[in-house]
């Protein structure tokens, strides 16, 4: 016979759960929750929906999973949430005009890429995978019309995506005013005790909150959390802006473009995306303004810390010492691609379109004046500057700090 969980005071667990979160809707309602599980032995059911929108996951999807971790590490029931039926109808959630529909099959590809990626976070064995297909497919047109029933139509606008879209005369189809009452019903049909998601996710869930009551169940608890700045330091983290770091880029690419963000932002990776405990972060915060800790050396700690939770600790490592190698002192990486030329002479301009270090001549030549170019260790400034390969040589190139290729003559 299995036995309860053992799980920690409330107190405690509300510390650790509320590390990082933006609102918690009711705190006090979760304390209650909490306090009950450690007196029955009863886990909370807590839940996070995601819509398959789109294959690949980046660090920003990861701030809300983390969370759902740090539940599951409790003792409590994980479940991650699919939205393979509303995924095809599209979240409303600040878009600006109405989303074009998914089909079954693209949803069911994200959904399967999404699974992989989610369980380099999340523990597999004791994750609770449902899919909201397996009971919004099943409504009958009965079941819809009562569900609208218990919302009001005018509350529903009051949202500020559709208020918006109304001021500037932008279409709202029908169909998205459903999107909230339908992923509301996720969480009658889970009985979840509390739900996660990111601030822009307010609404909705508030919504989820008030339609379960409307079912008999308690509301559940929700619990929101930041939206993470991306690379740029101003918006949020989005493919789409090309401020991302997917959780599957190579271990190198993915420790030098968190290594690029501002120090400012950093402090905020650490809350969100690492386990130190908030007074750590505080220390370290200190010591980097005191002077005792180098702003780039804290850095290179979070930037190890996160590489190592997606790719292990040996990839971290080679990882932070190519970065040294490379940034700090300048030297070139141990495993520098390699391309094949004909031998023979050619400018270095066009050496360095041919090999594609640069896009085109002027952009080439700019380089070349700005002293970006290092050609064999050596800075090369003329413009004119004539390359002789001969069969078997060995070329070593440089463009800017990143940009590394070995010539090979043939």
């Amino acid at each position: 016979m299995a036995t309860a969980p053992k799980f920690k005071p409330a107190n405690e667990q509300l510390a650790l759960l509320s590390k990082g979160a933006a609102e918690i809707i009711r705190e006090e309602e979760l304390k209650e929750k909490l306090a009950q599980s450690f007196i029955t032995g009863k886990p909370l059911r807590v839940y996070l929906g995601v819509d398959p929108t789109a294959p690949d996951i980046h660090l920003g999807h990861t701030v809300v999973l983390r969370k759902l971790k740090h539940f599951q590490e409790l003792g409590h029931t994980a479940i991650f949430l699919i939205g393979d039926f509303s995924a095809m109808i599209g979240d409303p959630t600040g878009v600006s005009e109405t989303r074009p529909p998914l089909t079954r099959k693209q949803v069911e590809e994200n959904s399967e890429t999404y699974l992989k990626q989610v369980f380099k976070i999340l523990d597999k064995k004791n994750t609770e995978v449902r899919y909201n297909s397996e009971w919004l497919g099943k409504m009958s047109s009965e079941d819809i019309v009562r569900l609208c029933s218990h919302y009001r139509l005018a509350r529903m606008l009051e949202r500020e995506d559709f208020r918006s879209r109304l001021e500037k005369n932008q279409p709202i189809s029908v169909h998205e005013l459903l999107y909230p009452l339908l992923t509301a019903y996720d969480a009658v049909a889970l009985k979840s005790d509390l739900e996660l998601g990111a601030t822009e996710q307010k609404f909705n869930l508030l919504v989820h909150r008030e339609i379960q009551r409307e079912y008999g169940l308690p509301g559940q608890v929700i619990l929101t959390m930041p939206i993470l700045v991306g690379l740029d330091g101003e918006r949020k983290m989005s493919k789409s802006l090309g401020n991302y770091i997917g959780i599957t880029e190579p271990p190198g690419e993915m420790f030098g473009k968190i290594m690029s963000i501002s120090d400012e932002l950093m402090w905020q990776y650490y809350d969100l995306l690492t386990d130190f405990p908030s007074p750590v972060v505080v220390r370290l915060q200190e010591e980097v303004k005191m002077g005792v800790l180098h702003p780039m050396d804290a850095k290179m700690q979070l930037a190890h810390v996160i590489v190592a939770g997606f790719h292990g600790e040996e990839a971290a490592k080679k990882a932070s010492e190519e970065f040294r190698l490379v940034y700090r002192d300048r030297q070139a990486p141990t495993d520098i691609p390699e391309m094949r030329l004909t031998w023979g002479s050619r400018a270095l301009f066009t050496l360095l379109t041919e090999t594609g270090l640069a896009a085109s001549r002027s952009e080439a030549e700019r380089l070349i004046k700005q002293g970006a170019v290092e050609v064999d260790g050596q800075v090369e400034k003329d413009v004119k500057r004539t390359i002789v390969l001969n069969p078997g040589d060995l070329l070593p190139l440089r463009v800017g700090k990143k940009k590394f290729l070995r010539v090979i003559g043939v």
